[in-house]
């Protein structure tokens, strides 16, 4: 997909930044994202119509093997990299790739539409919460906070007190459930008695078999599945707020599982980041670009703005 423009509306602002790069911007990667990222061209041609967009976008996995192979400048992305791009990445360039994030991906529960990472039980699990420390002593082997492998070690009482719990979720095969491991249980292996499933579907079967089962997965509408499960609301610290990924929590910056919605490049280390470049990566950062992003939240993506201290985070990367 071709974007260009033929006419500059010559009231509009121009960079001041030396141009160093060339004006044609491939830009290769998240299919969900295209709605985002064409109004992001389309407001980009106004200001600089003698840009020319190339569109190739067709899923995460496609990211960072273009920037890789230096197919793409930009490679918008709804998830984190998995280990195994950042290393084929590495392999071709010598360093990792740059990203900034310009929002969340996704809220819910929605009906019809994907949650982003949850945990979920049995809707009859009286648990209140988690914090991501008893998170890692539950799904790893070998936590620094102690293994949790009983319900009354989460303070449950009755028949969930002295039965074990039954740990669900994918195969730890370099994807989600690897990326998960390494962002959330310190890259410790999953306990033995972690049960991984061929996909999301039957994670959430099980759970809702099982009112002793606690699965992780992202991106999936387990309603669709079953009304027997509940995601779990999770904090960032023992005794702190619990929160699901509704919108209000995610809005915030505070639902400990967020995904961010993200743009990758290639900046060699050393080196500054200059021209169109970077001009286009602040229109995804200012506060227009964070209003396009807003007008996707009700949207089956559902993508949503940053948060002010998360905004404040990225736009200092761009200094």
């Amino acid at each position: 997909m071709i974007l260009s423009a033929t006419v500059a509306p010559s009231h509009l602002p121009r960079s001041t930044d030396p141009i160093t790069l060339k004006r044609e911007i491939a830009i290769v990667g998240n299919d969900g994202m295209e709605p985002l990222v064409r109004a992001l061209c389309e407001r980009y041609l106004q200001i600089h119509p003698d840009t020319r967009f190339d569109l190739t976008l067709r899923g995460s996995s496609t990211a960072i093997r273009a920037l890789a192979c230096d197919a793409a400048r930009v490679a918008p992305m709804s998830r984190a990299p998995w280990a195994g791009e950042l290393a084929a990445f590495r392999s071709a360039k010598g360093y990792a790739p740059t990203g900034i994030h310009i929002g969340y991906t996704g809220h819910g529960p929605r009906a019809g539409a994907k949650t982003p990472p949850s945990l979920y039980v049995h809707k009859t699990n009286p648990l209140g919460g988690l914090a991501m420390a008893e998170v890692a002593g539950i799904f790893s082997s070998g936590s620094p906070g102690g293994d949790i492998n009983f319900w009354h070690q989460l303070g449950l009482a009755g028949e969930w007190a002295d039965r074990r719990i039954h740990l669900y979720g994918l195969r730890d095969d370099g994807k989600y459930a690897s990326a998960f491991k390494d962002a959330h249980l310190s890259g410790q292996a999953y306990a033995l008695h972690y049960e991984a499933l061929a996909d999301r579907r039957a994670v959430i079967e099980a759970v809702a078999k099982d009112p002793f089962g606690i699965g992780c997965v992202g991106w999936f509408d387990a309603a669709s599945v079953s009304k027997e499960v509940r995601v779990l609301p999770l904090s960032r610290e023992r005794g702190g707020q619990t929160h699901t990924p509704a919108l209000e929590s995610v809005r915030a910056g505070v639902y400990p599982l967020s995904a961010f919605t993200s743009l990758y490049f290639d900046l060699a280390p050393n080196t500054q980041l200059q021209g169109d470049l970077k001009d286009y990566l602040r229109l995804a950062l200012s506060d227009e670009g964070q209003a396009m992003v807003a007008a996707m939240t009700d949207t089956a993506e559902g993508y949503v703005p940053l948060s002010p201290e998360d905004l404040a985070q990225e736009r200092r990367k761009l200094e």
